[in-house]
């Protein structure tokens, strides 16, 4: 089985994958799909549907995971978040791909142990865990593959 974690992005979207077999994981990677340098918010979010659409043509995930949205200050952030979170999902239904979404604390909470833990936590254990070597990733792409090893856990502990 191959889990797709995604921490959405209108900028840098991360996403992670997991392979397992039984109760035990044998495969994990993370990247970054990357739009920042495109200016119009209406191309990133294309750019963003065709790139996470190449990912799943060369993968073939069995099922995904996203985290949720949560507050935030800015106003005008949260709509563009929302913009990207609405075309991730649209990209893996068109794929038939179930998704599960869990909170930032829950996901921090299956990798680290703590809800309340900060990023460079999560980054470290996560490089811990799956022994992860290329340090010039962004966090989102980390964050990624901690969403992944949420939903395996709930997956693990669901049979």
């Amino acid at each position: 089985m191959l889990i797709l974690g995604i921490d959405p992005g209108s900028r840098y979207c991360g996403y992670g994958l997991l392979q397992y077999e039984g109760r035990k994981v044998v495969a994990a990677g993370c990247d970054l799909i990357d739009v920042s340098k495109i200016p119009d918010l209406s191309e990133r979010l294309c750019v963003l549907h065709d790139r996470l659409s190449e990912v799943i043509r060369e993968h073939k995930p069995d099922q995904a995971a996203m985290e949720t949205m949560f507050f935030n200050k800015h106003v005008q952030s949260i709509f563009t978040l929302g913009h990207a979170r609405g075309v991730l999902l649209l990209t893996l239904a068109q794929n038939s791909i179930p998704v599960a979404e869990y909170s930032p604390r829950e996901i921090k909470k299956a990798v680290v142990g703590n809800g309340n833990a900060n990023k460079q936590q999560v980054r470290f254990m996560v490089s811990s865990i799956f022994k992860l070597s290329n340090k010039q990733l962004k966090d989102d792409a980390y964050d990624a593959l901690a969403v992944a090893f949420c939903q395996f856990n709930r997956t693990r502990f669901m049979k």
